[in-house]
């Protein structure tokens, strides 16, 4: 009689497991799908010119979509490109040295005070002879010995103003004034590089999914003025219950179901190394207050048939233990 009623209970768990209608080997999960979202915006500030798109249009990688007013900025590149004309004017100029006539009229003024020390000098001479023989008195000779001093003291600067013209300009001015031209070029590249960056192109293929400025618009720099959304390379991120953490792999195969019945196939891409509480966005049959590890699983989506929020299930085939 015990053999018989164990019997019977075996027979109504099995039987009890077959009508709830799952199979052990599968495992199932829901969640939403996901796509990667672009936030564009313009690196520079000003008025948004011009932006034709829409959301709904299918964009390029490297795809013109809005440009920003660059009329400051070509002020200022034109005004740094004078600048950096009137450096280069200096540099070759200290490059060059002196002119030929300019070095000759120095000669010349320094014979000139050359030719006036040597009068001045005959004339202190003079007066000091006639100071010896008691002709003469001590004023003149004294008045005579500065005429001769100042003299001197102006070829000596006539000599050193030729001397520096036929030298040139030194090293250190040379290499000044390579260095303003060098940061002026840095300058104009620095503004070419913001002209540049005040066209919004897409970085990808995608859809616009959000149009947030419109032209007209005065935007501060790095403002968003759209969201592109890569919808050929989806996700599914699901949740699976730490008991089936196990029983699947990396790359593994799942079978992605929408609401609407249509069947894609996934893999999985991604499986998360910490755990946490089941989500309040996702119903698992499992109790709420287990652990739960988030679960990604890409898609193809050559058709559009997978947009970002579009619940949808995934079946994963439990992978034999490793022995």
């Amino acid at each position: 009689m015990r053999s018989t009623r164990a019997a019977l209970g075996a027979i109504s768990v099995l039987a009890a497991a077959c009508g709830n209608g799952r199979d052990a080997s599968i495992i199932q999960a829901s969640g939403h799908v996901e796509a990667t979202d672009v936030r564009l915006s313009a690196k520079v500030g000003g008025r948004l010119r011009a932006f034709d798109v829409h959301e709904g249009d299918a964009v390029k990688a490297g795809q013109e979509l809005a440009h920003v007013n660059t009329t400051d900025l070509e002020l200022l590149l034109a005004q740094a490109r004078a600048e950096r004309d009137q450096a280069v004017a200096e540099l070759r100029l200290r490059l060059a040295g002196a002119r030929p006539e300019e070095i000759r009229e120095l000669e010349a003024q320094t014979a000139a005070a050359a030719a006036d020390r040597d009068a001045a000098r005959r004339d202190f001479e003079r007066l000091q002879a006639l100071l010896d023989r008691g002709s003469g008195t001590e004023k003149a000779r004294d008045d005579a010995k500065t005429r001769l001093e100042m003299a001197a003291k102006r070829l000596e600067a006539a000599e050193q103003a030729l001397l520096r013209a036929r030298n040139g300009f030194r090293r250190e001015e040379k290499d000044s004034a390579r260095a303003r031209v060098a940061a002026l070029e840095a300058r104009i590249a620095q503004v070419e590089q913001q002209i540049r960056d005040a066209v919004v192109a897409s970085p990808l293929d995608g859809v616009v999914t959000e149009k947030i400025a419109e032209a007209g618009e005065l935007l501060a720099a790095s403002a968003p003025v759209a969201v592109v959304t890569n919808l050929a390379e989806p996700w599914l991120t699901v949740y699976v219950s730490e008991p089936d953490l196990g029983r699947i792999r990396l790359g593994q195969e799942a079978d992605v179901t929408t609401d609407d019945g249509q069947h894609r196939k996934g893999r999985i891409t991604f499986i998360s190394p910490k755990a946490e509480f089941t989500p309040k966005n996702v119903q698992t049959r499992d109790e709420r207050v287990k652990l739960v590890y988030k679960v990604k699983v890409g898609l193809k989506n050559a058709d559009g048939l997978f947009k970002p929020g579009m619940p949808a299930e995934a079946s994963f085939q439990a992978a034999e233990p490793a022995q």
